[in-house]
């Protein structure tokens, strides 16, 4: 059976994610969750870093948090010895200083970032777990990166001035 692929729609264009979930069970399951119950129309990149990632998924266009179901377990451990490692155009549940406390937020990559990989089951060390590529459409994700970024609602700095909408994420 082929691994599950869904079509992120924005406002700055479309781009496909393959997911894995051979590799990251339990992130691929979740993520497919908020797709289904249409979690992610109308919620926004919050936070564009060019030079690391974009992360979306957890608040709408005025930056009002959407609520969102349980943590899930952080299998970071587990897919970095399976090989998912944070590297440019790989997907990863984003959380707080938790590691166990990711829930709809995502980011990809936009940069090899080895530092978010697994290296210990301890606080500092625990990663981000990896779920998934950019198989089509970097560009776009790359036109997202670009964007202009500052203090905007509950965000200090790292904010799109102008929102960048996703407008649907759909399974393919």
């Amino acid at each position: 059976m082929a691994d599950p692929v869904v079509e992120v729609t924005t406002n700055h264009g479309t781009f496909v994610i393959t997911l894995d979930p051979a590799r990251a069970p339990k992130s691929v399951e979740n993520f497919l969750r908020y797709v289904d119950a249409k979690h992610y129309d109308g919620t926004v990149f919050h936070r564009v870093i060019p030079t690391f990632m974009v992360q979306g998924g957890g608040f709408d266009q005025q930056l009002e948090k959407r609520s969102v179901q349980a943590a899930i377990a952080n299998e970071a451990d587990i897919s970095s010895q399976k090989g998912l490692k944070n590297t440019r155009g790989t997907v990863a549940m984003a959380r707080t200083s938790d590691p166990h406390s990711a829930t709809a937020q995502f980011f990809v990559n936009v940069a090899d970032n080895a530092f978010l990989d697994h290296q210990a089951k301890d606080v500092h060390g625990w990663g981000y777990a990896v779920f998934g590529r950019v198989t089509d459409g970097m560009d776009v994700v790359d036109q997202i990166k670009a964007v202009k970024t500052g203090a905007q609602g509950p965000f200090a700095k790292d904010a799109p001035l102008t929102p960048v909408v996703i407008q649907q994420i759909r399974r393919r």
